[in-house]
């Protein structure tokens, strides 16, 4: 935890919160709980983050000023490809995400002082959206399968760092990661998978979208189709994460949950999709195994919040209206807790969101704009 003490008192707040037991109770309690740490961790980060704070100064708030937690200036992801977004003393970094790319000047960076708040806020929303009905809560642990690097292979990716904890806390014996040098491991991959078979373990198999379609189209060269242990919930699931954006081959949502279904026996209401970033502490998920009488939407964890809104004007969006995504997550006590993602989606009732991808001619011009305005005040 933070050696200083007004942040060391906000992170045993927000790591409280996480450790409660979960589902919430939800309603004016839980977001009045919000209001008050996002007001006290917005004042804190604008009292140590310069950048961030000339942002919010040329925008008109401060905490002199508290427009309530949807008035929190929103930093565009992109900016922490070009800014150091951090509110503590860059000599005690400890971790350093980064974002997918090629070379370190062109990826984004999250610096983290404290991986504990982090670990804290994925576990429980792993448990109740990834882990439903398997018991985790018990200490029982899961054949987790992992179509990702490992955390040793990867130290600056999130994604494999969250899933090396996930190994960590809940996997058992048979669990592992099936990337290694760039290469996913069919035949191990298979191995595995039928060994849970032959086990009668239900398989929880995780990774990016682009590893599940090159598991798929191996399976397809060699004509083989699997069957995982043929139960409903607690059963077998898929958790699969990440897009297709500049890749050379594109695969609707839809249409990769269809592969899934006919190679690997999966049905589509045992397919999750995470929806997460390096820039953000928390990640949000499908809520179809967690509740699976309602409708599938996008839920996250109470320490979170999510507003759609206009993509130029920074407004909000028409009730069940597209607008660019917002995520607001408390986790984020280190660096900052409003991020303005570059996708598109639109709220449901009664809670949740779903995510409709991108549309480069309406979100770039708002995210640039944002962009322009937050380079500029730094070099003010």
């Amino acid at each position: 935890m933070s050696g200083d003490p007004a942040r060391a008192d906000l992170d045993g707040r927000v790591l409280a919160w996480m450790r409660e037991p979960w589902p919430r109770a939800g309603g004016p309690a839980d977001d009045a709980r919000f209001e008050a740490l996002a007001r006290d961790l917005f004042a804190f980060q604008f009292a140590h983050c310069e950048p961030y704070a000339r942002f919010c100064r040329g925008r008109g708030v401060t905490p002199a000023t508290w427009p309530g937690w949807r008035g929190i200036p929103a930093v565009p992801a992109g900016a922490f490809k070009e800014l150091a977004l951090h509110a503590f003393p860059a000599g005690r970094t400890r971790h350093v995400f980064r974002t997918s790319g090629t070379s370190s000047s062109g990826r984004g960076e999250l610096r983290l002082d404290t991986l504990e708040v982090y670990e804290a806020s994925l576990l429980p929303s792993f448990d109740r959206f990834v882990l439903a009905g398997l018991r985790p809560e018990t200490g029982r642990r899961s054949r987790i399968l992992v179509l990702a690097a490992s955390p040793g292979e990867l130290p600056d990716s999130s994604l494999s760092h969250m899933f090396g904890v996930v190994l960590e806390r809940r996997g058992d014996e048979g669990s592992g990661f099936f990337v290694a040098k760039e290469r996913l491991l069919v035949d191990r991959v298979v191995a595995a998978l039928e060994g849970a078979v032959a086990e009668g373990a239900p398989a929880v198999l995780c990774g990016t979208a682009f590893a599940f379609v090159h598991l798929l189209e191996s399976l397809a060269a060699g004509g083989r189709s699997l069957r995982l242990p043929p139960r409903l919930l607690p059963g077998s699931r898929v958790m699969e994460t990440g897009g297709f954006k500049g890749r050379a081959r594109e695969r609707s949502r839809d249409a990769l949950h269809g592969e899934i279904r006919a190679r690997l026996g999966v049905p589509t209401r045992s397919i999750v999709n995470q929806y997460g970033m390096t820039e953000l502490g928390s990640q949000f998920h499908d809520s179809v195994l967690a509740e699976p009488d309602a409708p599938r939407r996008k839920l996250g964890p109470p320490w979170t919040r999510v507003r759609i809104v206009d993509p130029e004007s920074g407004t909000d969006a028409p009730p069940g209206a597209t607008g660019a995504i917002v995520l607001y997550d408390l986790a984020n006590t280190g660096s900052i807790l409003a991020i303005q993602t570059a996708d598109l989606g639109r709220a449901l009732e009664p809670d949740g969101f779903e995510v409709s991808g991108r549309e480069p001619g309406a979100e770039a011009r708002g995210c640039s704009i944002a962009l322009d305005e937050m380079l500029s005040a730094a070099r003010q």
